[in-house]
C-alpha cells in the first residue's frame, strides 16, 4: 500500500482571536477546522516559534494578558480522512493594548517644611475604551506602605510631614481583582526646617479687661517656624515658668481659671523648636478689682435726727479698683453721688425733713458691676432742731421778748444823708406841699395838726422793708403862735431808716410762744 502525506494549505482552518484585547484580559486562541475529518495533531505559533502541540483539537488560552503577549499568531493541524493531509491557518496579529498608564507621582507642596500638610497623588489614565474600570492606590515609603490599606482615591493626605517622614516614595496603582499592576517611579522627599521667628504675648479676657475671679488667656505666637514648637509662658516676679506646651502649632495658650489681684504684673513668652529659642517682650497685666458691698454710715448732730438737720451719708467699699462712683438713696430713690477718684469712700450731706424718715442705701460702682449696701433705717423727728438745748432756746424767748424795744432803735439803723437834690428829697416835697417851689412860709399849719411820716422805698426789690423820713419843724421868728414847716432846699438834711414791715407785737407774741413750746418739747425728750 502506497502511503503518502500532502502538505495543502488551503482555507480549511481558521485562527479565532478577540477583536481588541487589553492587559488583565483573559484571551482563549482557538484553530476551528473546517469538513469532518479526524485532527490527530495542532500546534500554535506566536511569531514562528511552537507555543503549544496537542495530539487533539484544543484551544490555546492567556489567562491575563500582558504587553508583552503581543505578535503574529496562527496555528497547524494534520489529520485524515481519505489520505492525510496538513493544514496552516492564516496568521493573526494581536496587539495587546494598555489598561492605564503607568502612575507619575506628585508632591504638593514639592519642597514641604516641617508641620506642613502634604498631599501624594498617584496620577494615571485608563483607557477611554475601558473607563468603567475601577482602580486602587497604595503608596509606599522606604518599602513600608503609608495609609490603611489601598484605596480608590489617588490622594494621600498627610496631615503634618516632619523631618523623619523625610525619605523615598512611590506608588502603585491595581484593578480590583489585582489582574494589572503597575508602579510608579521613586521619588525622593526632603522635609525642610525653619526655626521660630517673631514670639508675642497677648492676653485675652472676656470684655477686655482683666478682672479678679475671672479667666485670663495668655496667647503666645510666632511668625515662623516648623516643627513641634515648645512655648513656656513666665512672670518677672516669680521667674519660674507657669506652663510649658509642646505641639505642631505657630501658637499655643495659657488659661489661668481664675484671676487673682496678685496675678498682675508683667509676662513674657519663649518659642523653641530645636533651632534656638526666642522670648517674646513684656507684657503688663493690670487685674481690675470689683467693688466689695459697700457700708453705709448716717451722721447726724445729734442722738435723734430732726428736721432741719444735716445729715452725712458715708458710703465706703473695702475693695475695689479706683474710680469709685457711689451713689445714694432714699427708699430706692436716688438722692445723688460722690466719686472717688483714688478709692476709699464719699460722703453726701442732706438736710433732713419729715418726709426723710425711712431706709437710706448706698450703691457703689467702679464698672465691674455695682454693688449695694444694706439698707439703713432712720426716724426723723418733726420738732426741728431748736429742742436740743434749753438754755439756747430760753435765751431765744428773753430775745423775742426785747425785740420790740430793738425795732425802734431799728428806725435809726444805717441812717443816710442825701443832698437836696435827691429823689427822696422830691418825694418829701411833693409830700408836705402841693408847690415845693413856694415859699417855706406859704403853708401854715394848725397847732393841733399831727405830722404825718412820709414814706419813700429806696429799694423797692426788698419788699419786707420800707424806709421811714424823720424831719423837724421849726417856728417861725415874730410868730409866737404860729407853726410852719422849714425846708432848707439848698442845705437841707433828711435821715431815714428802714424796718421790717412785721409789726412789733406779732413779732413778740411768736418769739414767746417758740420759748414756750421748745421749752416743753425740751422737758419730755
Amino acid at each position: 500500500m502506497l502511503l503518502w502525506s500532502l502538505l495543502i494549505i488551503l482555507d480549511w482552518l481558521t485562527l479565532l482571536t478577540p477583536a481588541s484585547v487589553f492587559e488583565g484580559d483573559s484571551v482563549v486562541l482557538t484553530c476551528q477546522r473546517k469538513g469532518d475529518w479526524k485532527v490527530k495533531t495542532m500546534t500554535y505559533y506566536k511569531d514562528g516559534k511552537v507555543l503549544q502541540f496537542s495530539n487533539k483539537a484544543s484551544s490555546f488560552p492567556i489567562p491575563s494578558a500582558v504587553l508583552s503577549d503581543s505578535g503574529n499568531y496562527h496555528c497547524t493541524a494534520t489529520g485524515r480522512k481519505y489520505f492525510q493531509k496538513t493544514d496552516i491557518s492564516a496568521i493573526v496579529n494581536i496587539e495587546v493594548q494598555e489598561l492605564f498608564l503607568q502612575p507619575v507621582l506628585t508632591v504638593s507642596p514639592s519642597w514641604p517644611t516641617e508641620g506642613t500638610p502634604v498631599t501624594l497623588t498617584c496620577k494615571t489614565q485608563l483607557s477611554p475604551q475601558r473607563s468603567y474600570v475601577q482602580l486602587r492606590f497604595r503608596f509606599f515609603r522606604d518599602g513600608r506602605a503609608q495609609g490603611s490599606g489601598g484605596s480608590s482615591s489617588p490622594e494621600l493626605q498627610i496631615p503634618a510631614m516632619w523631618r523623619e517622614d523625610s525619605g523615598s516614595y512611590w506608588c502603585k496603582a491595581e484593578t480590583v481583582t489585582q489582574s494589572v499592576r503597575k508602579w510608579s517611579l521613586q521619588s525622593p522627599i526632603h522635609v525642610q526646617s525653619i526655626p521660630v521667628s517673631n514670639a508675642t504675648l497677648e492676653t485675652q479676657a472676656p470684655g477686655g479687661q482683666v478682672i479678679e475671679g475671672r479667666t485670663l488667656v495668655l496667647l503666645c505666637s510666632v511668625a515662623e517656624g516648623s516643627g513641634n514648637i515648645t512655648f513656656s509662658w513666665h512672670r518677672e516676679a516669680a521667674g519660674t515658668s507657669l506652663g510649658r506646651k509642646t505641639q505642631p502649632s505657630l501658637q499655643a495658650e495659657l488659661e489661668i481659671a481664675a484671676v487673682r489681684e496678685r496675678d498682675a504684673g508683667q509676662y513674657y513668652c519663649r518659642a523653641d523648636n530645636g533651632h534656638g529659642a526666642i522670648w517674646s517682650k513684656m507684657v503688663t497685666v493690670p487685674v481690675r478689682i470689683p467693688a466689695s458691698r459697700p457700708v453705709l454710715t448716717l451722721r447726724a448732730p445729734g442722738a435723734q435726727a430732726a428736721v432741719g438737720d444735716v445729715l452725712e451719708l458715708r458710703c465706703e467699699a473695702q475693695r475695689g479698683s479706683s474710680p469709685i462712683l457711689y451713689r445714694f438713696y432714699h427708699e430706692n430713690v436716688t438722692l445723688g453721688n460722690s466719686s472717688a477718684p483714688f478709692g476709699g469712700g464719699a460722703s453726701f450731706n442732706l438736710s433732713l425733713m419729715e418726709e426723710h424718715s425711712g431706709n437710706f442705701s448706698c450703691e457703689a460702682d467702679n464698672g465691674l458691676g455695682p454693688q449695694r449696701s444694706a439698707a439703713v433705717p432712720l426716724s426723723v423727728s418733726g420738732t426741728g432742731g431748736y429742742r436740743r438745748n434749753l438754755v439756747t432756746v430760753s435765751l431765744l424767748g428773753g430775745l423775742f421778748g426785747v425785740l420790740g424795744f430793738v425795732a425802734v432803735a431799728l428806725f435809726y439803723h444805717c441812717s443816710h444823708k442825701i443832698s437836696g437834690g435827691s429823689s427822696v428829697t422830691d418825694a418829701l416835697r411833693d409830700a408836705s406841699g402841693p408847690n415845693p417851689q413856694e415859699s417855706p412860709h406859704s403853708s401854715p399849719l394848725p397847732a393841733t395838726e399831727e405830722l404825718q411820716p412820709v414814706y419813700a422805698n429806696v429799694d423797692p426789690v426788698e419788699a419786707d422793708v420800707v424806709y421811714s423820713q424823720v424831719w423837724s419843724i421849726q417856728l417861725a421868728e415874730g410868730s409866737a403862735n404860729t407853726r410852719r414847716t422849714f425846708l432848707e432846699i439848698q442845705d437841707s438834711q433828711v435821715v431815714y431808716c428802714d424796718v421790717k414791715k412785721t409789726t412789733l407785737g406779732a413779732i413778740r407774741k411768736k418769739g414767746q410762744q417758740q420759748g414756750r413750746n421748745s421749752t416743753k418739747a425740751a422737758y419730755q425728750t
